[in-house]
């Protein structure tokens, strides 16, 4: 990979991982529009890393909360606010988990394409629309429910699907469900460290068992290029989404989705 490849790559993965447009949709142009092969499993797993430290260290503070309410009261009948949010970001990772372990490889062969991701970016699109505008989105993370936690991991396990954009899924059932923007997509984010970190550490140990040479800087470039871009990205988006709501957004999908039906499919 040359600087520029590393550069664009880099800073799509870090502002697509947690903005509501489809990381796939946008890491498959440079490709189809300058006929860049893939990256490679290495760079996956460098970018890969840096969304995490920089999730992690967004709400650090966050997830220490967590970490003390699930150790200290997690398992008692009445778990405080922290220690009851704790068991709901858990419980919403498993179906997500679960899809991923059964349906990982099959997606891979049959989904990832350029119609697909444009259907879905548009299809998805819509429904953030249609959520965004929907009344009623006056609950906090301090009152969510088992059952709303449930319905955000369930819709979790679409973001397999090409071009769906997992904070975008996660975001539209969270705002479905009742939560407000910000809380929906507090939870969205925090939702994805566990499901970061596992995707991280698989493709980690496929890198450890290949023995195809690793080019150390371009790793380290796309760390700290994906780390910074994800945390302003997340800083940003917390900053103003009930300024703006989700309608930039959708409006930029279905630029996005039509682009690629016009153009690559």
């Amino acid at each position: 990979m040359d600087l520029i490849e590393i550069v664009v790559l880099a800073l799509l993965q870090g502002l697509t991982e947690f903005l509501p447009i489809s990381s796939s949709a946008h890491l498959i142009l440079p490709s189809e529009v300058f006929g860049w092969q893939d990256q490679g499993l290495a760079f996956d797993v460098a970018v890969h890393v840096g969304t995490l430290l920089a999730v992690m260290l967004y709400f650090r503070k966050d997830i220490v909360a967590l970490i003390s309410g699930w150790l200290t009261t997690g398992f008692s009948r009445s778990p405080n606010a922290d220690g009851r949010l704790a068991w709901f970001v858990a419980l919403a990772t498993i179906p997500a988990g679960l899809a991923g372990l059964l349906l990982d490889d099959w997606i891979e062969a049959n989904l990832r394409t350029v119609n697909v991701i444009a259907w879905t970016t548009i299809g998805f699109g819509i429904l953030l629309g249609v959520a965004d505008r929907r009344t009623g989105q006056t609950r906090s993370l301090a009152t969510m429910t088992l059952w709303m936690a449930l319905v955000i991991g369930l819709a979790q396990a679409l973001a397999l699907v090409p071009g769906t954009s997992r904070s975008g899924i996660t975001i539209t059932a969270a705002l479905f469900v009742g939560l407000q923007r910000v809380d929906a997509a507090r939870f969205s984010f925090l939702l994805s460290i566990p499901l970061i970190l596992a995707a991280g550490g698989l493709k980690s140990l496929e890198l450890a068992e290949s023995v195809l040479p690793v080019d150390w800087s371009s790793i380290l470039l796309g760390v700290a290029i994906s780390a910074v871009s994800a945390w302003l990205c997340i800083y940003y988006f917390l900053a103003f989404i009930n300024r703006i709501g989700m309608m930039p957004f959708v409006i930029y999908r279905l630029i996005l989705g039509g682009v690629l039906f016009l153009f690559f499919t």
